[in-house]
């Protein structure tokens, strides 16, 4: 919710490599959640070095699906972040699609700019917000920029930046058990002071409705929740030292199941929350 009351958008996170070629599930849910056949979708192309090749890829789909209509808005340079016509399409938006690419492109040439006010406007109007890989680590306030997988946690794992805020106190990681992205993530949280990790895997999603999420996709979502750790050794270790970590908890949540983030706990494919087991 917003601060006077009124309801703000959805988010669809896409852990990068989603089906664009067979039923599109996560792609057909972005499209129904902005309007289905009455939908009008701007692609952002910031976060690639190829905007003409990737916004016509997203076109293709989007109109398949049968979006009314889908334009891609083209920022090569910051100072079109500033175009009126950008923001004019914006303003005509009810879903608005970030590609994949490299996240920092999108912080750079739109973050504090026009066309980056016009998004929030409509996000807290009811518009959709999407993004996959990139498009899906800038969602927050604070970001993975790059960082090593296959890795344990360590200080040096990992590179943070602002993000663009769409999901305050929360990290956010891509191509999540593909590419063993767990120590990074358990860095970016403990480095941070981020209350949840969300770690995705491709060709999956997770759909924020106001506080809760729910996982659309063929993989799991990774939930880490570090509030109630019992130690950490962040404050003492060295730049190359590995970081240790007791008593966080961890949640896999594959298709059907959601979370909700106020009450940080998972919800079950029945829409009820785990039992908590008694003790003795």
């Amino acid at each position: 919710m917003t601060d006077n009351g009124t309801q703000k958008g959805q988010l669809v996170i896409i852990g990068g490599a989603e089906d664009k070629e067979g039923d599109c599930k996560i792609l057909r849910e972005f499209v129904r959640r902005a309007g289905g056949v009455k939908a009008h979708i701007a692609i952002m192309t910031a976060a690639t070095s190829l905007p003409r090749e990737v916004g016509e890829t997203y076109t293709r789909v989007f109109e398949r699906l049968g979006a009314e209509t889908v334009r891609v808005v083209d920022t090569e340079r910051r100072e079109d972040s500033s175009d009126s016509r950008w923001v004019e399409m914006i303003n005509q938006a009810t879903g608005i699609f970030f590609t994949g690419g490299d996240q920092a492109r999108i912080t750079s040439l739109i973050k504090d700019t026009e066309l980056d006010a016009a998004i929030h406007r409509r996000f807290n109007e009811g518009a959709v917000v999407g993004g996959t890989s990139a498009g899906a680590a800038m969602m927050p306030d604070v970001m993975i920029i790059e960082g090593d997988s296959e890795t344990n946690p360590r200080v040096n794992t990992v590179a943070m930046g602002p993000g663009m805020g769409f999901l305050p106190g929360i990290v956010v990681d891509q191509h999540f058990a593909q590419r063993g992205r767990l120590g990074r993530l358990v860095s970016a949280l403990l480095q941070h002071t981020a209350v949840l990790g969300i770690g995705i895997d491709e060709n999956t999603s997770v759909i924020v409705s106001g506080e809760r999420f729910e996982v659309v996709g063929e993989g799991a979502v990774t939930v880490i929740d570090q509030t109630e750790s019992t130690h950490d050794n962040v404050e003492g270790v060295l730049k190359d030292e590995p970081i240790a970590v007791c008593g966080v908890k961890l949640h896999i949540l594959p298709n059907g199941y959601g979370f909700d983030l106020k009450k940080r706990k998972p919800i079950l494919e029945n829409g009820t929350m785990p039992a908590v087991a008694a003790v003795g």
